[in-house]
């Protein structure tokens, strides 16, 4: 019986204990036997067994040999994640980009697609079908690979409803679109591009359970951990950061509004006041001392600050980690993010702002889309064998 005195039904004790099984090889760091499985979740060792024969079976598991020992009895076959079976599919859709990549179970990234296009110059249906093309090659590769693609999920710069719904893009220019409408046969699900890429960073690095993960594209945009878990808010909506006001009379913002973040540490606003066409010529210059480089970063840093500030005494998190273009810009932003936080934030003096580049660069978010694939079939490979023939 269950906890609510409605009786627990067979299928739900195998579901519950195949995913136990699953998540401990996962969360193994060596290949681990069936023996120290049944030790550590307390199921039997003919249960882990035979879970384990399915797992295999489903493509989910794969047995290791031992390493060669000298002591008496024969080593256990070892677990491991299977690198050979179903994998995640993350698409990313950003205002001057669309990518996929492939990530199999054991997240190793296997495919890597990238096309550059301004995605403002297009209506979504043509941007998401060429997005859904640029997804067909990926599926290709994969499967040449022999995996199969287990689902879907796609990051975008702004608010998503439920159903997979684009409710505002305001970099992009999109009000209400349902992305499933474009999308066809391939099903997907949505979500924000700063919470899939925090997600993404939360699963690599060695973060702490509260961070704050900053996006640095065109547009801006937070990821909030919090405890080891993404906070979405109440509609899911949280972190839109590159909406908090700097200056209530600066320049108009394509939200709307007139003077936020974007508009001052934006990427084409940092790129516009350096004086250069790219990010990798802005390191370049900066890195050569350039006046005009030097004191864009500079501006922007003390904008970004700002907005930190405002992040740290609302939350009370200590660790900042930004990505996107800011990742690499570091260096030259965080002399005056640390200053204008350091003004700001209420609790600086003995307990200052740490300030991270992202350990995954800009392929955060499409690698966050995929791994929440990954994650899910962890969780419930239960679902996964019910789909195999």
């Amino acid at each position: 019986m269950s906890a609510t005195g409605s009786p627990v039904r067979q299928s739900s004790v195998r579901a519950h204990n195949l995913a136990l099984v699953l998540q401990t090889v996962a969360n193994s760091a060596d290949p681990i036997s069936r023996a120290a499985v049944a030790a550590v979740t307390g199921l039997t060792r003919a249960t882990v067994s035979a879970l384990v024969d399915d797992l295999v079976t489903g493509a989910l598991l794969t047995e290791v040999e031992p390493p060669p020992r000298s002591g008496a009895g024969r080593p256990a076959v070892g677990l491991t994640l299977a690198g050979a079976g179903p994998a995640g599919l993350g698409l990313e859709i950003n205002v001057d980009y669309r990518a996929a990549c492939v990530i199999d179970l054991t997240g190793t990234v296997r495919h890597r697609l990238v096309e550059p296009g301004d995605q403002r110059l297009a209506d979504p249906a043509t941007a998401i079908a060429a997005l859904s093309s640029l997804a067909g090659r990926a599926v290709a590769l994969a499967e040449a690979d022999g995996l199969t693609i287990a689902g879907a999920a796609l990051a975008v710069p702004g608010l998503v409803a439920a159903h997979g719904v684009v409710r505002v893009a305001p970099n992009l220019g999109w009000q209400d679109v349902a992305i499933g409408d474009f999308l066809g046969d391939l099903p997907v699900t949505v979500d924000n591009e700063a919470n899939l890429a925090a997600l993404s960073e939360l699963g690599s690095g060695d973060l702490p359970r509260d961070f704050v993960y900053i996006s640095g594209e065109i547009g801006i945009g937070a990821g909030i951990v919090l405890d080891g878990a993404l906070y979405r808010g109440t509609r899911g909506w949280s972190g839109e950061i590159g909406h908090i006001p700097i200056n209530p009379d600066g320049p108009d913002c394509r939200c709307g509004a007139r003077g936020c973040l974007e508009q001052y540490a934006g990427q084409e606003a940092v790129l516009r006041a350096a004086g250069v066409a790219t990010v990798e010529d802005l390191i370049v210059v900066a890195s050569a001392g350039e006046p005009a480089a030097l004191a864009a970063l500079t501006a922007a840093g003390a904008a970004l600050g700002m907005a930190v500030a405002t992040v740290v005494n609302l939350l009370d998190v200590k660790t900042i980690v930004l990505g996107g273009s800011y990742a690499s810009l570091l260096p030259w932003l965080r002399d005056s993010i640390t200053a204008e936080a350091g003004r700001r934030v209420l609790t600086a003096a003995w307990s200052p702002v740490q300030l991270q580049a992202a350990t995954l660069g800009p392929d955060a978010a499409m690698r966050g889309a995929a791994g929440s694939v990954i994650r899910t079939l962890i969780d419930d490979p239960a679902a996964w064998l019910a789909r195999r023939p």
